[in-house]
């Protein structure tokens, strides 16, 4: 920090205007206690500016980082006008040598991060607007990299220079523990994928148990009792009624047994694709609740990847579940679109409506289940209600079930 220089030398002698007749007269003692007066005042003014400064140094000092003052000239050259001692634990440099230079801090920083730094800084410049930066340093004579922030605001001179007074802090943890924090959610989206496939090949299990052992029994059953009902006696009519009856029960029962099968693990998902399993799921949701459900889809909806295709069925599901146990709706309507390399479903309804109260729900475990599918497969979900009533749900899919990081997070999982 610049100190003011001393003032040394006489007081230059001001020119002293004639005296006028009768006029107050100018006695040279009475000008040299002026004087004496002025120096004091410039001395005291001294005085206080040093104190100020030793202020400001000792409050520099204990800040938790680096305080600066960086200037850009016209000509774009920066240099640091000003480093606390700070610099010296965050970066491993001394003040002195980064002090009337640039490219000695530049060292101190991660040759990948460099370009952006200057990036930041250039743009800050032109809008003048908050200088905010994050990057790790080089390590020089440190047992680790550090992740740092630069954070100023720029001043534009009078000369069309630029100051940055700013302050950069070692961030360093809060960056570990957002790496821990997305560790963490990948450990737990990973261990949901693997119990939602296990739950899927158990649902398999059990709807090829009651295809092939309770729908094979029940057909023997049924064959049986027709059998009976054959040779039953003209004269048994109450028998041969009772009979039919059984038959028909064994009917339901099929019936029952094959919809659950189909709940359970579509066959003609992997048949016959997404939109005919869904028509499907259709016609099973209006014959169960005598609501009516249209399907539309749009564009090629078939070649579809198989967690994509299941993901979307059991979404659709869990909609139609919750219109049939809470919507008090007529009708239902389901649209599947694709979109370019997304694909997306979309559910409406014309019910009683969904509120915030409803959806934060903490046994809504439905609505859960929806957004940990969606989450699995980076897709978008929004389920509100309609402007009109019914219940909105909308879901975004990409087509490979991935989408790609946003560039600076992926930049940073890449780093720990």
């Amino acid at each position: 920090m610049a100190i003011l220089p001393s003032v040394s030398g006489a007081s230059p002698q001001r020119s002293r205007p004639a005296r006028e007749e009768g006029g107050p007269r100018h006695l040279p003692g009475h000008q040299e206690g002026l004087l004496d007066a002025s120096g004091l005042d410039h001395q005291a003014a001294l005085e206080m500016l040093r104190e100020s400064e030793d202020r400001f140094r000792v409050l520099a000092g204990n800040l938790p980082g680096m305080v600066f003052q960086l200037a850009r000239a016209a000509d774009g050259a920066l240099r640091f006008l000003y480093v606390s001692e700070g610099g010296q634990k965050l970066l491993g440099v001394k003040p002195h040598e980064v002090l009337g230079s640039f490219l000695n801090f530049l060292d101190a920083i991660d040759s990948a991060e460099r370009s952006s730094l200057l990036q930041a800084i250039d743009a800050s410049a032109r809008g003048l607007t908050l200088l905010n930066w994050e990057g790790r340093t080089r390590g020089r004579g440190q047992p680790r990299q550090k992740w740092i922030n630069l954070r100023s605001s720029p001043r534009l001179q009078d000369d069309g220079s630029i100051h940055w007074h700013g302050i950069a802090t070692d961030i360093s943890r809060s960056k570990e523990a957002e790496a821990a924090l997305r560790r963490s959610r990948e450990q737990l989206a990973e261990l949901s994928s693997y119990l939602e496939a296990a739950k899927e090949d158990e649902r398999e299990r059990i709807a090829r148990d009651i295809h092939d052992e309770l729908g094979s029994l029940l057909v023997a059953i049924k064959i049986e009792v027709a059998l009976l009902s054959a040779k039953l006696p003209a004269v048994s009519q109450p028998l041969k009624s009772k009979a039919q009856a059984i038959e028909g029960l064994l009917d339901q029962a099929m019936g029952t047994a094959s919809r659950v099968a189909r709940e359970l693990r579509p066959g003609i998902l992997k048949e016959f694709g997404l939109q005919a399993a869904i028509e499907c799921q259709a016609e099973d949701f209006t014959q169960r609740t005598g609501i009516a459900c249209r399907v539309q889809c749009l564009g090629d909806v078939v070649e579809l990847g198989e967690a994509v295709s299941l993901a979307l069925f059991r979404v659709s599901q869990e909609a139609l579940t919750n219109v049939a146990k809470h919507a008090h709706a007529s009708l239902v309507a389901v649209r599947l679109e694709r979109e370019g390399d997304h694909i997306l479903l979309e559910v409406r309804d014309n019910g009683r409506g969904i509120s915030e109260d409803d959806m934060g729900k903490p046994r809504s475990f439905g609505l859960r289940g929806i957004r940990e599918r969606c989450r699995s497969l980076a897709g978008e979900l929004r389920i509100e209600a309609g402007e009109q009533g019914g219940t909105h749900l909308f879901l975004r899919l990409p087509l490979n079930g991935q989408a790609p990081l946003p560039a600076e997070e992926e930049r940073q999982k890449n780093l720990f």
